[in-house]
């Protein structure tokens, strides 16, 4: 566990100390490091650095006192500077904490961004009114949320024995956490309106990653905004995925390859 000034990372290193390039991997809005053990197993990865790391309050995390995104992405900064990384990848939430260390802390680097909300359209509908119903019955939404996480992973491709280790690393999260990071990230969508013009102003090298139906998508503007901009790829898989790096592994191994300078 690392230390920052305000925030504490929970994280998992993988991969020689002698490695040629390290890669930050930033976990999703209530998962953990765990949710990218797929990838980290990647053979094709062996040769890399890997640090998997939670976003602060989630999982189960030490929760952080500053809530908001761009905080989260000042301290993943100086995460990326102490383990020396030359790519940074994130998913879900984790995507819009890699955008802002490009947009607001001077990360020059590639970013691959797996399933990012551009704006809070981008975002699931249970999500919004989670954060709508936490209004007037606080945590409780979440907490009934919490519950049912095995049905919401039911969707993903993947063996039942993971999906058993992945639910149990989901319900180790806090619904006072949750509603407190989920209202902070819900806002900073809100108040940039969207950030896909955000993003391409960075000129920083980004893959913006979406499967064709379940993790989210993008507006038309904001696709028009990403094809239009010289340093932004976007690339759509084929088919559902809910959760990218766990069903998609060799994808996501191929991407930070590309990634890597």
């Amino acid at each position: 566990m690392n230390r920052g000034d305000a925030m504490e990372w929970d994280i998992r290193v993988h991969g020689p100390r002698d490695a040629a390039a390290s890669v930050l991997l930033l976990s999703g809005g209530l998962s953990t490091a765990e949710f990218y053990a797929e990838v980290v197993a990647r053979p094709e990865l062996a040769g890399l650095r890997l640090v998997a790391a939670t976003l602060p309050g989630h999982g189960g995390s030490p929760p952080p006192e500053d809530p908001g995104v761009e905080a989260c992405a000042h301290e993943a900064m100086k995460l990326a500077t102490e383990h020396d990384c030359a790519v940074v990848l994130g998913y879900s939430m984790g995507a819009n904490v890699a955008l802002e260390m490009a947009a607001t802390e001077g990360f020059t680097g590639p970013i691959v961004l797996l399933g990012p909300s551009f704006s809070v359209r981008d975002e699931l509908l249970t999500l919004r009114v989670l954060d709508r119903l936490a209004l007037v019955l606080g945590s409780l939404p979440y907490r009934i949320m919490l519950g049912f996480t095995d049905v919401a992973l039911s969707a993903a491709q993947l063996p039942p024995e993971r999906r058993n280790v992945l639910g149990n690393e989901v319900r180790k999260n806090s619904p006072v956490q949750i509603r407190r990071l989920i209202r902070a990230y819900l806002g900073y969508l809100r108040g940039h309106g969207s950030v896909a013009s955000r993003l391409c102003d960075t000129g920083v090298p980004t893959w913006v990653v979406h499967a064709e139906r379940g993790d989210g998508g993008l507006t038309a503007a904001e696709r028009r905004t990403l094809t239009a901009s010289a340093t932004t790829t976007v690339v759509t898989v084929p088919g559902t995925s809910w959760f990218l790096p766990n069903e998609k592994p060799e994808l996501v191994a191929g991407l930070i390859l590309g990634a890597l300078p």
